[in-house]
């Protein structure tokens, strides 16, 4: 909904700004004004101001000014429809009411959160009935106590195709607003939907207002292919957008100035029942943009919690990745890698809170992990080799889009090469970056300890451009630039079929997808459930991904010629040709019928996250563009224009080959 300026400035009138921040600060008068402490930094002496009269808050400390609905975005993480909502109500001001098609999505929306809400109930009696034994003694063996599984709405679902189904049909629910929801696998391929979820332990996935708009399943049945599954996305639900136990964790972060951020859903239950309130978690995918961004609004510098083994590590990377563009004064990351390849459930449960605190404690800043990952990836003994580091850095360095913050990680990391290399006749010699098992070092200078371990991303994936690179400047030590080119797709791979528009040749990621599962189909009995809720861009695509899971369901032993004559014999035969048309050559080598298993599967998993990000990018333009909508602020509209040159980037840059060789794409 789009609120006026009279709108917002009678809200404004209504509220003085000291009612609405004295909630959270203690304000003392002064004069015509109130002071306190700033609520966004820790101080002892008061930098807080409010000014009624003028109708806004400045502080010194921070930088941070605004009005009323800023505050409550800024100290809360509410959007700012939720801000203006809840003033309102506050304030006496009655809100417009929304046209028609409003009403009507407004409408479904509610008949959906009442039927997850519903779905909960069911689950929630699930676990305490007959038939919930052994979800019972999982969360036994995982310790959580009575009240977590009452405050976090914990559950089971039945070992049935059906027993959700009938419930929700019982309540009043009809068939299609089931499957709408998620929580039943329908199709035109599909005789009689089907309960999405069975035998797991059912987690449910909140927005931030605390509603129930999805679910996460753990599976009992050790032979379960997928060991969790989400609730696909919905029109309540975008995976991308939320973190899981947010709208819990909110308050403790703002509370604090910290929040957590650790990988899965247990982890984020355990480290708040141990008094770790201000911990959040993906939703079973690498961090996205937007989740950086809900992070960002709790705490300045959030903490990512990884386990110290190489899938930490690399998941630690991919946020790295991420979270570059994006840098400014007061958004930044820090990274806690947990000791022994423990996660942080076990940590707390073995060694107790104080070990985590310890582990949060050793936090390293981004600039950290950013040059620990480079000057992993190789033996720098030569200075072809050096400047082939400085060229990949100084690319990372490009993408940072803050002038400000962009100058001082191109000091910092010129300092680091020199101190690692050691000045001229400083008695550096070849190989001594690898000595004391790959600690680069030099007499008297600093010790870079660094996990080995080659990461697959390329320079040309990470968006790195190499154009106007310089050596020399003041003082010694390689100069990573002043500039700020970025890579920029060619003409020729703009106009492929990596980034035709749906209405002509399929998008090259989806096409790419649908023939590795071509080439490999035991990948369709394996992933069946990821499969079956993969978004594609058009029904034809949707309809020839429904008809392999219906070829698979009816012959679980099919191969490739098996399965290309079924689907050429359907209605799906000629966009099953257009497909293969689309990928026509061979760079992507895992998605090739000679491809090794092992190779398959690591594509598979990096042309999904590749998939996923491309699609969440899309659904965040589309959300930026109806808040722009709603709001007409010049942040709305730079959030549009960021996610544009995002989706630009990753259309040219994307690379699925997991084995490129290194400088090259796919």
């Amino acid at each position: 909904m789009r609120f006026s300026p009279h709108l917002l400035d009678e809200i404004r009138a209504r509220l003085p700004v000291s009612q609405v921040v004295g909630r959270k600060v203690a304000l003392k008068r002064k004069g015509r004004e109130y002071s306190g402490l700033s609520p966004f930094k820790v101080e002892k002496t008061p930098s807080f101001f409010v000014n009624d009269q003028k109708g806004f808050y400045h502080c010194f400390a921070s930088g941070e000014h605004g009005d009323i609905f800023t505050f409550l975005m800024k100290t809360e993480g509410v959007s700012f429809p939720e801000a203006v909502e809840r003033l309102a109500q506050e304030a006496g001001v009655a809100l417009p009411k929304p046209d028609a098609r409003d009403e009507a999505r407004e409408d479904q929306r509610a008949r959906l959160l009442a039927l997850m809400d519903e779905a909960a109930k069911f689950f929630e009696a699930a676990l305490a009935g007959a038939g919930g034994g052994d979800a019972r003694r999982y969360i036994e063996k995982r310790g959580l106590k009575r009240e977590t599984l009452a405050q976090f709405r914990i559950g089971y679902a039945p070992n049935s195709r059906s027993a959700l189904k009938e419930h929700l049909a019982k309540a009043g629910y009809t068939l299609e607003e089931m499957t709408l929801s998620g929580m039943l696998i329908a199709g035109d391929d599909i005789p009689v939907a089907y309960d999405r979820f069975r035998h797991r332990v059912m987690f449910p996935i909140s927005d931030a207002k605390g509603r129930i708009v999805a679910f996460g399943g753990r599976a009992l049945d050790p032979e379960q292919n997928a060991k969790y599954l989400n609730s696909p996305e919905t029109p309540l639900f975008h995976k991308g957008h939320l973190l899981f136990n947010a709208h819990r964790a909110r308050l403790a972060a703002h509370d604090k100035d910290r929040v957590i951020a650790v990988e899965g859903y247990m982890d984020a239950i355990s480290l708040a029942e141990a008094g770790f309130t201000e911990t959040v978690a993906p939703l079973g995918t690498a961090l996205t943009e937007d989740q950086l961004q809900l992070l960002w609004r709790m705490s300045s510098e959030p903490i990512l919690c990884f386990d110290g083994d190489g899938a930490g590590k690399r998941a630690a990377f991919r946020a790295v990745d991420t979270a570059l563009p994006h840098l400014k004064p007061g958004a930044s990351l820090m990274f806690a890698f947990l000791p022994d390849g423990l996660d942080p459930d076990d940590l707390v449960r073995q060694q107790g809170a104080a070990a985590l605190d310890a582990c949060l404690g050793r936090a390293r800043p981004l600039i950290d992990v950013l040059f620990e990952r480079e000057w992993g990836q190789g033996d720098w003994s030569t200075p072809e080799r050096r400047a082939g580091l400085e060229k990949t850095l100084k690319g990372l360095i490009g993408r940072i889009e803050d002038e400000s913050v962009r100058g001082h990680y191109r000091q910092a990391l010129s300092e680091r090469l020199a101190s690692a290399w050691g000045p001229p006749g400083g008695g550096w010699r070849p190989g001594a970056e690898r000595s004391q098992g790959g600690a680069g070092r030099r007499p008297g200078g600093p010790n870079f300890a660094v996990q080995g371990g080659r990461a697959t991303a390329q320079v040309a994936a990470r968006g790195g451009s190499a154009r106007g690179f310089q050596r020399g400047g003041r003082g010694f030590g390689p100069n990573l630039g002043q500039g700020t080119e970025r890579a920029n797709a060619s003409s020729s791979l703009r106009k492929s079929a990596l980034v035709v528009a749906e209405g002509g040749a399929p998008p090259y990621r989806e096409a790419l997808l649908l023939k590795v599962m071509l080439n490999h189909p035991w990948l369709i009995e394996e992933q069946a459930e990821a499969i079956a809720a993969l978004p594609f861009t058009s029904t034809a695509l949707s309809r020839l991904r429904d008809a392999m899971l219906s070829a698979q369901a009816v012959n679980n032993s099919l191969d490739t010629e098996t399965l290309r004559t079924h689907l050429n014999k359907s209605s799906v035969g000629k966009v099953l040709t257009l497909v293969e048309r689309a990928v026509s050559h061979k760079s992507d080598r895992f998605a090739e019928p000679e491809a090794e298993r092992t190779e398959v599967e690591d594509g598979w998993r990096h042309a999904l996250a590749m998939h996923d990000r491309h699609v969440g990018l899309k659904r965040s333009l589309e959300a930026a563009e109806q808040a722009w909508h709603e709001d007409r602020s010049e942040a709305s509209f730079a959030r549009i224009c960021d996610l544009k040159r995002q989706l630009e980037f990753a259309s040219g840059t994307d690379s699925f080959d997991t084995a490129a060789a290194p400088g090259q794409t796919s």
